[in-house]
């Protein structure tokens, strides 16, 4: 794992990283956990990366959780006050648009 895992506050946000990648540790663990993508489908979606990459990612992950599920709240909390600040302009016309329609 060593060398494979990198943070720079000028890369990603200074979000942990997989070295000479802009593939944040938190984007495999999504892609791995929450999408229930193997290692292998991972390599196939980003064929930058080697296996041994996202094994390194997901190894840091089971050693420094409580960091990256940090690090995920973090950016749930940000989207929600993006969402919240820049309502979407799409849904504003369909509720408009429901409004004036006659049911």
């Amino acid at each position: 794992m060593e060398g494979r895992i990198a943070r720079s506050p000028n890369v990603c946000g200074g979000r942990v990283c997989i070295a000479g990648h802009r593939v944040r540790v938190l984007d495999v663990v999504v892609w791995h956990e929450h999408q229930g993508m193997s290692p292998d489908e991972i390599v196939t979606q980003v064929p930058s990366l080697t296996l041994a990459d996202v094994h390194a990612a997901l190894a840091y992950y089971f050693d420094h959780m409580e960091e990256i599920r940090e690090e995920m709240q973090a950016e749930r909390a940000q989207a929600e006050e993006f969402r919240r600040t820049h309502p979407s302009l799409v849904e504003a016309r369909l509720r408009q648009e429901k409004v004036e329609s006659p049911s």
